[in-house]
């Protein structure tokens, strides 16, 4: 199945979308993005990506000119091209043309890019029976470096963290913060359930601000599950009943090992839970179940 892409006011099939070499978003990762899914033609969460890809832009001062309406507008046109009606959005925003050098007043005009493609994180096996994590040595970059909370176009500290897992025969890494505690996973937020409490480390340890996570804080509050946004270290994901992790891309994944020790319960009964209130939203706002 090929992606359909939205690039200078035109939508082509993906394999035809071109841009400069001299775009700075390639030459230097100067831009942010969003990834976004659409189930059954509608884009899921549109307005808080939109609004956090607004506040990305904003942290590195890059402009967007766009209104909302000019971005639905192409997310719709891409989701109409695309062959199928349920997929992953790329939504981009690079600094756009200029020449060498980093200064990105040599910029004149931001270029937005809009991609419709399959995505497939994990397979049906692993969502099914679980993943496995190991806790990475390449630590979360802290905010005084590159705040985590911008999606840059950037991600090779992500990169790095997941090259460990590949090279560990894991699944997924998470990433600690300078001080050793947990931030996040390469590609997704971090939920623990300990003594019946569902536990994840609060954005300011150095996790993304995930929709996603944010959508299970709230459904998980509705169904009178104790929650804490409060630190975390290994200790608590090695002694936790349960573990999974949440993002736009992975949807939630429930995790049978960290660091090879096995988890008590997986799927466990609050995951379980999370998952089915997660689908009946999706139900709910876009039509129809994935």
């Amino acid at each position: 199945m090929e992606g359909t892409c939205w690039l200078d006011g035109k939508v082509l099939p993906l394999s035809e979308a071109r841009i400069p070499v001299s775009d700075h978003g390639l030459l230097y990762g100067d831009g942010v993005f969003e990834g976004i899914r659409f189930y059954h033609g509608h884009p899921f969460l549109l307005a808080e990506h939109i609004a956090r890809l607004r506040h990305s832009a904003r942290a590195i001062a890059l402009p967007c000119h766009w209104h909302d309406a000019e971005l639905a507008d192409a997310i719709a046109a891409v989701i109409a091209a695309f062959d199928g009606d349920t997929g992953y959005l790329r939504l981009i925003i690079t600094r756009g043309e200029g020449p060498m050098g980093i200064d990105p007043r040599s910029c004149r005009q931001p270029r937005l890019i809009v991609i419709a493609a399959p995505l497939q994180m994990v397979n049906h096996a692993d969502r099914a029976s679980g993943v496995s994590l190991i806790t990475a040595a390449t630590r979360r970059l802290p905010p005084d470096g590159l705040d985590p909370r911008i999606k840059s176009l950037n991600y090779l500290n992500n990169i790095l963290a997941r090259i460990e897992a590949n090279r560990a025969g894991a699944d997924e890494a998470v990433m600690l913060n300078r001080e050793g505690r947990v931030a996040e996973g390469t590609a997704d937020n971090l939920f623990v359930v300990r003594d019946g409490v569902l536990q994840t480390p609060p954005v300011s340890e150095g996790a993304l601000p995930g929709i996603t996570r944010a959508l299970i804080l709230r459904l998980a509050r509705e169904q009178a599950i104790p929650v804490q946004e409060q630190p975390l270290v290994p200790y608590d994901l090695h002694t936790a009943e349960e573990c999974f992790l949440t993002g736009t891309g992975a949807e939630l994944v429930p995790v049978r090992e960290i660091d090879s020790r096995p988890l008590p319960a997986c799927p466990g009964p609050v995951f379980r839970r999370c998952a089915e209130a997660f689908a009946r939203y999706i139900d709910h706002h876009c039509g129809g179940v994935q």
